[in-house]
């Protein structure tokens, strides 16, 4: 059994490494896998959570995890206005256009990058034109003062 970057899997009590996985399951929504591990020299059982690390390699050759600059509360948020919008209209079920209509105010408001690339392909851009008006639009609402929340 091996740990990140090639370690062994240690018991935590006698750290001898070798280990036997007793059960298996997906936690947190299938991102973490939970183990209970059995320690062959010992017997001693004990937990693990495994996840996947996806890793970004930079031009320069240094390896980094990957990580989102904006916080999870913000994203959270995020989802709650853009839900709020969408039970707006009472229907049971609504199209996935009025979903992406009803994000892109709080996107804009939160990451005018992240804003910028998801109207480019929600709205089709097709021309290096309607990157400049998009971007004209957000520097001039970006001079508005904004109202109080």
């Amino acid at each position: 059994m091996f740990q990140e970057g090639g370690r062994p899997m240690r018991c935590p009590f006698c750290r001898h490494s070798d280990c036997r996985v007793v059960d298996s399951r997906e936690v947190d929504d299938g991102k973490a896998t939970r183990r209970r591990r059995a320690c062959v020299a010992c017997g001693r059982r004990f937990t693990t959570v495994e996840e996947a690390v996806l890793a970004v390699v930079k031009r320069s050759g240094v390896t980094e995890p990957f990580s989102r600059p904006v916080d999870e509360d913000a994203l959270q948020q995020l989802a709650h206005r853009v839900e709020e919008a969408v039970r707006v209209s009472g229907a049971a079920e609504i199209p996935s256009h009025e979903v992406g209509l009803a994000i892109l105010g709080p996107l804009r408001e939160l990451d005018e990058v992240a804003y910028l690339r998801f109207a480019s392909v929600y709205r089709s851009f097709s021309s290096i034109e309607d990157f400049e008006k998009e971007i004209a639009d957000l520097r001039r609402l970006g001079d508005e003062p904004r109202p109080a929340s």
